[in-house]
């Protein structure tokens, strides 16, 4: 083996290690997020059902602005303005 290719191991083996280290918590490896089929698996649980609509974007920032001020989600938001909708 030339000198050559044993330092292009070594650069190889130091490259997989810094891959599969973990990140400080401060990137955020404190608090993993979950994946997609786990919080589908969540959502269930909850009743949830996931409802895509296409809407024009002004009626997003104002779904958007009026959610913040009432210190909601927009999921809760829309939940409650269909309920009350439906109801009269």
């Amino acid at each position: 083996m030339k000198k050559t290719d044993l330092e292009k191991q070594k650069a190889l083996k130091l490259m997989g290690k810094l891959n599969a280290a973990i990140p400080p918590s401060r990137y955020a490896g404190a608090a993993p997020a979950l994946d997609r089929r786990e919080q589908r698996r969540l959502d269930h649980a909850a009743g949830l059902v996931s409802f895509p609509v296409k809407l024009h974007q002004p009626l997003i920032s104002a779904l958007n602005a009026k959610a913040q001020a009432e210190h909601i989600s927009v999921n809760e938001l829309v939940n409650t303005l269909l309920t009350e909708a439906l109801k009269g």
